[in-house]
């Protein structure tokens, strides 16, 4: 928990949040229409007289976006209703050709579920209320230096998948949390392509303040939070707000709000509607949905193995923990490496810390996902191999795997360093980096014995401190002996072999 929620819960609050999450479902073609819902191109070259709500045309449903909705509701354990019904939501918006949005509101097509994720160690399972289909506005366009604002119609009838949660998060990284994993599962199941910038996948947070046990505060939306870092400092913002306005005696108005990353701040944008407001009925040009049981098993069929499937298996096959498995199902992409690399029978442990540690350490770093990283999985797990059969120590090893993620090295060549450099010309292979720094462990017991005796005659008040029941002296002779080997010896004999000589 981050020192604001902390600080938080000390001030004897307790922070509620739910999100409604609109994730735009990868479709070829609109919700209602045959425009197409491709990203960038010019405004109002993407809208046909259906989306442009002109005189005599109506709406036909995308069979492909219901089957994408289908597809969630199962990777979710959800309930897909045998028949939803849409409905009109009226407004009044310049960007909503129709004046009202054709959404589904008391039937929704995926009722229930839940999303369960690591905080740290510990798992949290949200709940769902639903998942309803619906299509999307266009976008104001506004010219400050011109002083004018226009109208782009390309993404209306773009269709979106909107997930309800119930209000279970209680801090804003549990809720960056929970959005992280809902961002993996509808990417892994390949219904949205999940692209916060380009608005595929944005959040809305609702957000309240309560003192422990009383019924809930009033809230305020967050709406079109589009970056997990910006999610959790709208969040801590507007907690931070609305204790300040309760503690000086001000009552929370509820609102949408908009996050400002240049000030950190949230400010209002309108007040909030219910339900009420928007005038819900059944929209008279659309059927119910009617989803046959039949077409629900086909769609499960033809999944791929859910993230939670494959990290049981892990749990289950390689005895991983069951957060260590969470990490390596992050992604499609991060399973395929960490598979690849088993490929070549090395321990799944060891190759799992080195994936969640030194790989990942290095990932961030550069601003790089795994199918991008420079070092290949045959070379990652020669590197772990040698590790494991005592080769090389773990530091060595960071030191290889320094050398092959600067300058990538294609398998199956045996080049050595050029002379006087720390670096590698051509290709080379784990074997080869090793040979060519001298980062090999010494394994010859009778050397290292000697340094060992060697050692013990020039530390003899660590060596008496350590017959006298002193435990740190016997971590300053394990130092001098490493230190006098050049870091070559491995750790585990020394301990060995100098427990052995003291007693």
């Amino acid at each position: 928990m981050s020192n604001t929620q902390k600080s938080l819960l000390v001030q004897g609050y307790e922070v509620v949040i739910g999100f409604e999450t609109h994730t735009q479902l990868a479709t070829q073609s609109k919700i209602f229409s045959r425009a197409p819902t491709a990203f960038g191109a010019e405004p109002n070259t993407q809208a046909c007289a259906v989306d442009l709500a002109l005189p005599g045309t109506l709406p036909v449903m995308n069979q492909g976006a219901v089957e994408l909705a289908i597809r969630l509701g199962l990777a979710l354990g959800s309930h897909i209703a045998e028949q939803s019904v849409f409905a009109r939501k009226n407004y009044f918006y310049p960007d909503l050709p129709k004046g009202y949005q054709i959404s589904q509101f008391e039937i929704p097509v995926v009722q229930g579920g839940e999303v369960s994720f690591f905080l740290g160690d510990e798992k949290k399972t949200v709940r769902l209320v639903r998942a309803h289909l619906e299509e999307d506005a266009g976008k104001s366009l506004h010219e400050d230096f011109i002083g004018q604002s226009g109208i782009d119609l390309n993404r209306a009838g773009t269709p979106l998948l909107e997930i309800v949660t119930e209000p279970d998060m209680r801090s804003s990284a549990e809720a960056v949390a929970y959005a992280k994993e809902l961002h993996k599962i509808v990417t892994w199941i390949g219904i949205c392509d999940g692209n916060m910038q380009e608005g595929s996948f944005r959040c809305d947070a609702n957000v309240s303040v309560r003192k422990p046990g009383a019924p809930l505060g009033t809230r305020r939306e967050i709406k079109n939070l589009n970056s997990f870092k910006f999610m959790q400092q709208a969040i801590d913002y507007e907690v931070r707000w609305q204790i300040e306005e309760i503690e000086d005696g001000r009552a929370i108005q509820q609102a949408t709000v908009l996050f400002d990353p240049d000030t950190g701040e949230t400010r209002a944008m309108r007040t909030k509607e219910d339900a009420a407001d928007y005038r819900y009925f059944p929209d008279p040009d659309l059927p119910p949905l009617v989803i046959a049981r039949e077409w629900v098993e086909r769609v499960r069929s033809e999944m791929d193995a859910l993230p939670r499937d494959v990290a049981a298996r892990y749990v289950r096959e390689y005895g991983l923990s069951e957060y260590d498995a969470s990490m390596l199902t992050q992604s499609k992409a991060t399973m395929v490496y960490f598979q690849n690399v088993l490929v070549h029978t090395v321990p799944a442990k060891l190759v799992s810390n080195w994936i969640m540690g030194e790989m990942s350490r290095r990932l961030n770093a550069d601003g790089i996902t795994i199918d991008a990283a420079p070092v290949q999985p045959k070379q990652l797990a020669d590197l772990v191999r040698a590790i494991n059969v005592g080769t090389i120590s773990n530091n060595a090893a960071k030191q290889v795997f320094d050398e092959l993620w600067k300058q990538p090295l294609a398998v199956g060549s045996m080049s050595a360093r050029e002379e006087g450099s720390d670096t590698f010309s051509g290709i080379g292979e784990v074997d080869a980096i090793i040979e060519a720094k001298g980062l090999k462990q010494m394994n010859d017991t009778g050397a290292l014995e000697k340094i060992i005796d060697e050692v013990m005659a020039a530390n003899a008040d660590n060596v008496a401190q350590f017959r006298a029941g002193k435990e740190k002296a016997f971590n300053a002779l394990v130092g001098q002996v490493m230190k006098a080997s050049k870091g070559k010896a491995n750790p585990q004999q020394v301990n060995d072999v100098l427990r052995q000589k003291l007693q």
